[in-house]
């Protein structure tokens, strides 16, 4: 089985330990370090991960992550390199982390000058796609309009309605734009103006 995720988590672990632990990321008030210190959570710290998605354990997630990204970066960014005991094998580590490394990544390459899109296999642009899908309907359910999403396979997301905002890009660009990166995210964005930039400040992601 191709693990797209294991050979992305070896170039975000590369970009993270080239940018170095005080580099600007995509992930508001996330700097590199902190950036690494979450992945590390996310995989090696069940105790404190819940509070990713849970608001009433956030706290406690919150200072696990923060002496993480107190310690030594050469340390942390080798932890990022080295699947945790729950992502060796191949087909967990893709089910937890192909979403999580390709965003992560641009994470770290998109907040530094001069950032071009990257040309992706085929194969992982269109298992990307898939899941840019899910996202994509999860993360916009609550927009008050029809949104017409063209890549790959064009579908529709938002909450329906007279009115249609049209998404347009290759599906690693529609899986950033639907994860809340719709001001780095090389799509285009077409239909009522208020609408168009409604979609582009909105609060999306999961």
């Amino acid at each position: 089985m191709t693990s797209f995720a294991r050979a992305e988590r070896a170039a975000l672990a590369d970009a993270l330990l080239a940018a170095g632990p005080d580099a600007p990321t995509l992930c508001e008030g996330w700097a590199t370090r902190d950036l690494a210190a979450h992945i590390v959570l996310r995989e090696r710290r069940p105790d404190a991960a819940a509070g990713i998605m849970l608001k009433p354990v956030a706290g406690h997630t919150k200072k696990v992550q923060d002496r993480l990204a107190a310690g030594d970066y050469a340390s942390l960014v080798d932890k990022v390199r080295t699947p945790g005991a729950i992502a060796k094998p191949v087909f967990m580590e893709e089910a937890m982390n192909l979403v999580e490394f390709f965003v992560h990544l641009e994470d770290v390459r998109r907040a530094a000058p001069g950032w071009a899109p990257r040309e992706l296999p085929e194969e992982y642009a269109k298992a990307l796609g898939a899941r840019a899908k899910g996202s994509a309907r999860l993360s916009a359910r609550r927009f008050p309009a029809r949104i017409l999403v063209k890549g790959a396979e064009p579908f529709t997301a938002g909450r329906g309605g007279a009115q249609e905002v049209t998404v347009e890009g290759a599906p690693g660009e529609l899986l950033l734009f639907f994860t809340g990166r719709q001001r780095h995210a090389d799509v285009e964005v077409t239909g009522p103006q208020d609408l168009v930039e409604r979609l582009k400040g909105a609060r999306l992601g999961l």
